[in-house]
């Protein structure tokens, strides 16, 4: 059987931001902290070059589960798993 999402949930990890953010190349500078796990950022680091040669997955849905898995959870475990296998990937969450 597999583990609940707040099994899982419970037994992770939870890495500081600035750690998340250093693996994509953003600096301190760059965050505006919202606790320990949360931050924004600037709109001038996004790059229109890079966008016009990326590739886009969208994951929307219309009702949400019994069990409250959703759009996010499909969205992070995308970016996980492509990261996983040596895409260079990042969630953005609208």
């Amino acid at each position: 059987m597999f583990p609940s999402d707040l099994e899982i949930a419970q037994n992770a990890t939870i890495q500081h931001i600035k750690t998340i953010a250093a693996k994509i190349g953003i600096t301190e500078d760059d965050l505006q902290y919202y606790g320990k796990n949360k931050a924004k950022l600037p709109l001038d680091l996004i790059d229109e070059e890079k966008i016009k040669k990326s590739k886009l997955i969208l994951v929307s849905a219309i009702n949400p589960t019994p069990a409250g898995e959703g759009k996010t959870t499909v969205s992070i475990g995308l970016n996980e798993g492509l990261n996983k296998i040596g895409k260079k990937s990042h969630s953005g969450f609208a």
